[in-house]
C-alpha cells in the first residue's frame, strides 16, 4: 500500500524584498502598475507541490509515489530525490520542455508575489495514474496544484477507483470555474485550502459552507499562524469527533520563509489518513510541520530526522502519534 502524490515538481527561485510591498504599491494606480523590487539575495531551491509534500512524508517514514512530469533540465533534481529516498518511478521526463519554474518574492510581512512558468507540468495529463505499475496499491492520493487537465483526470481516477482522495487546488484554484471546482471536490475524502482559497471557493461555487461540506468527508482550512479549522462533511469517511474543530498553530522559532509551509502541512494530513489516525492528529502534525518549515529557507528544508520530529510532536502536544 502507498500514498500517491500528484502535482508539480519545480525549481523555486526565492528572493526576499527587504521592505513591505504595500509601501510601494499605490492603491489608486493598480490599473497602471509598474514597480520594481530590489532583491539582494537569490536562492534556487528544489520545489513543486508534489515533491514538497513527498519530501515531508519521508520525515514521517512514508514511501510516497510522486506522479509528475519534468523537463530536460531535471537531472540534478532526480539525484536529489534519490538522495532523499524518494521514489522516482512516477516521474516522466519530457525532453522538449523545461521543468516548471517558480519565481517567488517575499516581503518582510511574509507576503509573496509569484511568477510561475509551467513548462512540462502543463502536459501532466499525458501521465495518467493508470500508467503506474503499482497503481492498484495506492490507498490514499492527493491532487495538488498541477496542469488543469491533469488535476481533473487524477481526481476522477482516484475517486472512481475508491481511493481516499484529497483535493488541494492551492494556487491552481483560479483556473477552475464554479462547476469545474464543484466536480473536482465532489466525493473527496478531504478538501484542503487556506482561508483565502476557502473564501474564493465559496464565491466561485455560490453555495454555503455547509452545502459544500456535505459533498466531502471533511474540509480543512489552514490559517497560517492562527492554526487551522476542520469541518466534518457529509460523506462520513473521515474520523472527526465534532462537526467543527479548531487546531492551534505551533509557535515558530523564527519567521524566515513561508514557501512550502502549506505543502508540509499536507504531509501530516496524508499521514493521518493513510495510518487511519483522527484527522485532528493530521492537523496537529501539519501545524508542527508548518512551524518547523517557516523557520527555515526553502520548501524542502526540515531535516530528514523522524525521531527528532516525533520527539518534538510529543513535546508540543503531550502525546505521540
Amino acid at each position: 500500500m502507498s500514498i500517491l502524490v500528484t502535482g508539480s515538481v519545480a525549481f523555486d527561485h526565492i528572493m526576499v524584498f527587504e521592505d513591505h510591498f504595500k509601501h510601494h504599491i499605490l492603491a489608486d494606480k493598480v490599473h497602471e502598475l509598474n514597480v520594481s523590487f530590489l532583491v539582494p539575495s537569490l536562492d534556487k531551491r528544489w520545489g513543486g507541490t508534489a515533491a514538497n509534500i513527498a519530501y515531508n512524508l519521508r520525515i514521517l517514514e512514508q514511501d510516497p509515489i510522486v506522479l509528475a512530469t519534468a523537463g530536460s533540465d531535471f537531472g540534478p533534481y532526480l539525484e536529489r530525490m534519490r538522495a532523499c529516498g524518494l521514489r522516482i518511478d512516477g516521474i516522466r521526463i519530457l525532453e522538449d520542455a523545461m521543468t516548471a519554474q517558480a519565481f517567488i518574492t517575499t516581503d518582510l510581512g511574509s507576503n509573496q508575489i509569484t511568477a510561475f512558468h509551467p513548462g512540462a507540468m502543463f502536459r501532466a495529463h499525458e501521465l495518467p495514474i493508470s500508467s503506474l505499475a503499482d497503481a492498484d496499491a495506492v490507498t490514499v492520493g492527493i491532487v495538488a496544484p498541477n496542469g488543469k487537465q491533469a488535476m481533473i483526470d487524477h481526481a476522477a481516477a482516484l475517486k472512481a477507483a475508491g481511493k481516499i482522495t484529497v483535493i488541494d487546488p492551492g494556487q491552481g484554484l483560479p483556473i477552475f470555474d464554479g462547476p469545474e471546482l464543484l466536480a473536482l471536490l465532489d466525493g473527496a475524502a478531504v478538501y484542503i485550502v487556506n482561508d483565502y482559497e476557502w473564501a474564493l471557493t465559496l464565491d466561485k461555487i455560490g453555495q454555503s459552507e455547509a452545502a459544500i461540506a456535505e459533498r466531502v468527508g471533511a474540509v480543512v482550512v489552514t490559517r497560517g499562524g492562527e492554526g487551522s479549522t476542520l469541518i466534518r462533511g457529509g460523506l462520513g469517511n473521515v474520523d472527526m469527533a465534532a462537526d467543527r474543530s479548531d487546531i492551534n498553530s505551533v509557535k515558530a522559532a523564527a519567521i524566515v520563509d513561508p514557501t512550502g509551509c502549506g505543502d508540509s502541512y499536507r504531509a501530516g494530513l496524508l499521514h493521518a489518513l493513510y495510518e487511519g489516525l483522527p484527522l485532528e492528529t493530521g492537523a496537529r502534525l501539519g501545524s508542527l510541520f508548518g512551524s518547523l518549515k517557516i523557520a527555515l529557507p526553502g520548501p524542502q528544508a526540515i531535516p530528514l530526522d523522524p525521531a527528532a520530529f516525533r520527539a518534538r510532536f510529543e513535546k508540543e502536544f503531550g502525546e505521540g502519534f
